[in-house]
């Protein structure tokens, strides 16, 4: 009997212990003093399904760090809200540490935003550099049609105060780009930008590529510069061979056109051909034309005829003897 009275009333102490975290009281008792956190806030806690541990743990190293804009309820509220409740913590203290103004407000916003607040304090301390492009070059014209290829690399800060709605690092890296090849598109000749690459990072940097981003760019430098191809020779004969085939194509059209008119001439001479016996038909009932008259122009119709058939063998003789 005493056993089946002992293993409920245990059952019941642990369910107690464990709604009423009296040790994480007593943590918090002994570290951040008992104002902060009372018995009936851990309890309500967990009827809020908020672990308390977590958010116990935040207000200790918050007030240790001398943060006192961090109370329970702002922890409580974010973690609700879906929030990192440790990183925005961690942030506001090395924050602190570092001397950048950064408000608890405005740290839950960008945690609540998607971004990384921790890795955001710490780029504001130690910049990044970023590859522009990630890959490969980018690929520039000058103005004598040399190819100029490029990498540049960006060193940037992240500006707190714009990271939340500001662009990020692939804005950057795009405006870089665009930057860099208006700055060699610009030049005279391909040598004056191997000459002083640096012209073309000073250029660029004074465009204010940074404007409705979350970074600051401290600098940018030409990391590798090299030749390519010569786009303008290139563009050139492209041109030419186009204009050429351009020019073929006229030619045939006009060809074509010679070939039609004289088929059409052609056929004006046989259809006048065709109407030369009626004309004499009409002459000899008209009285124009006699026999005598018409044996002459037979008579000659075959002396050209042999006259022409002669000069076509004779001629057909010499091409044989010339080959």
């Amino acid at each position: 009997m005493g056993l089946y009275v002992a293993i409920p009333l245990i059952l019941f102490i642990l369910l107690l212990l464990w709604i009423v975290p009296v040790g994480l009281w007593l943590q918090a008792i002994f570290s951040i003093g008992g104002g902060h956190v009372t018995i009936f806030n851990l309890v309500g806690m967990r009827f809020r399904r908020v672990p308390p541990g977590v958010i116990v743990s935040g207000l200790i190293a918050a007030k240790k760090a001398g943060l006192d804009q961090v109370n329970g309820d702002d922890l409580e509220v974010h973690y609700m809200a879906g929030g990192n409740v440790d990183k925005v913590v961690d942030a506001l203290i090395a924050a602190s540490k570092a001397g950048i103004e950064l408000t608890f407000s405005i740290a839950t916003a960008i945690d609540l935003a998607g971004r990384d607040v921790l890795s955001a304090v710490q780029t504001s301390v130690y910049p990044k550099v970023i590859d522009a492009p990630v890959d490969g070059k980018l690929s520039a014209v000058a103005k004598d049609g040399i190819e100029v290829r490029a990498r540049a690399r960006v060193t940037v800060r992240t500006d707190i105060p714009n990271l939340v709605g500001g662009a990020t690092e692939d804005t950057i890296i795009a405006r870089v780009g665009e930057g860099i090849v208006s700055a060699i598109g610009s030049r005279e000749t391909y040598e004056a930008v191997l000459e002083n690459p640096d012209s073309i990072s000073r250029t660029v940097l004074e465009k204010g590529l940074n404007s409705g981003t979350a970074f600051e760019i401290l600098s940018i430098d030409i990391a590798d510069i090299d030749v390519g191809k010569n786009i303008g020779a290139q563009l050139q004969a492209d041109q030419a061979e186009a204009d050429l085939r351009v020019a073929q194509a006229k030619a045939e059209t006009r060809r074509a056109m010679a070939v039609a008119l004289e088929q059409e001439m052609k056929a004006k001479v046989v259809e006048a051909e065709s109407e030369v016996p009626l004309a004499m038909a009409e002459a000899f009932k008209k009285g124009n034309l006699g026999v005598l008259d018409y044996y002459k122009l037979d008579n000659i119709a075959s002396d050209t005829s042999m006259r022409q058939s002669i000069a076509g063998v004779s001629d057909d003789k010499n091409n044989d003897s010339e080959g």
